[in-house]
């Protein structure tokens, strides 16, 4: 099959005498989905398998091509008017590919592109502006804080950055003591931001770090289980000393 007749699919599917479920989709009520195929894909770089990138990428486009069959049922756009429209911008923001503008390092792409943003207007009313709302907490406070420092909003150095993780340490410590849920969570807040400002001071992507650390932590966990069901033995009933003999086994099978 080919791309035509996946977008006949959509539209068949969404036809008075189509499929019930997908004939009452909405944009809004089809938005989690868009969430979830994106992600699923995320997982399946992680996992490396290209039979499973693909799988997950042709789920990730029929979402796309059902949101555009939605638009077109209201006369706003239809799949091939998004195809035309990204067509065009990748186009026009590669000059130094179609065209005959000489930009030879990634520094010069992305200089020309911030001009080429403001000629079109699109500038945004604050620095950090034009970050999605609904990204990744952490995500997002990264691209925010990125943005912050091409402004020069910014600690000059580390050293400055883990004095300020001492202090909303401290203050978190206060928080936790008074026992007010409000402010503890606030100060949880500054926390998590300011091991985002070191994350990007060091050049990792937060969200992958945690991402990594869960997955370590998945894997050691099952260990655990894993063990203590070859002993015929629950996890609720041994002690966390027990646990961590485990937990050290997962450990030093990963190196």
């Amino acid at each position: 099959m080919n791309f035509d007749e996946l977008i006949n699919i959509a539209a068949r599917l969404r036809a008075p005498d189509g499929c019930p479920w997908d004939k009452e989709q909405t944009r809004e009520s089809l938005k989690p989905f868009l969430v979830e195929e994106l992600h699923e894909v995320i997982d399946a770089f992680e996992e490396n398998d290209p039979e499973h990138i693909k799988e997950e990428l042709g789920d990730l486009l029929f979402q796309i091509v059902l949101q555009s069959q939605l638009a077109k049922e209201e006369g706003l756009f239809d799949i091939h008017d998004v195809v035309d429209g990204i067509s065009r911008k990748m186009v026009q923001r590669h000059p130094h590919v179609f065209g005959d503008r000489d930009l030879k390092t990634s520094e010069d792409v992305k200089v020309w592109w911030d001009e080429h943003k403001k000629k079109e207007g699109k500038v945004h009313d604050s620095a950090i502006g034009g970050v999605p709302r609904s990204l990744p907490a952490l995500l997002r406070a990264s691209k925010i804080q990125k943005k912050a420092t091409k402004v020069g909003f910014d600690w000059s150095r580390i050293e400055d950055v883990f004095k300020k993780l001492e202090e909303e340490i401290g203050e978190l410590k206060e928080a936790i003591n008074g026992k007010k849920q409000d402010e503890i969570e606030d100060e949880m807040g500054d926390l998590f931001f300011v091991l985002v400002r070191i994350a990007n001071f060091v050049e990792v992507n937060p969200e992958d770090a945690l991402t990594g650390t869960i997955r370590k932590f998945d894997q050691r966990f099952r260990h655990i289980e894993a063990a203590a069901a070859r002993q015929g033995r629950k996890l609720s009933d041994m002690t966390l000393a027990e646990m961590d003999v485990f937990w050290e086994q997962a450990k030093k099978s990963e190196k």
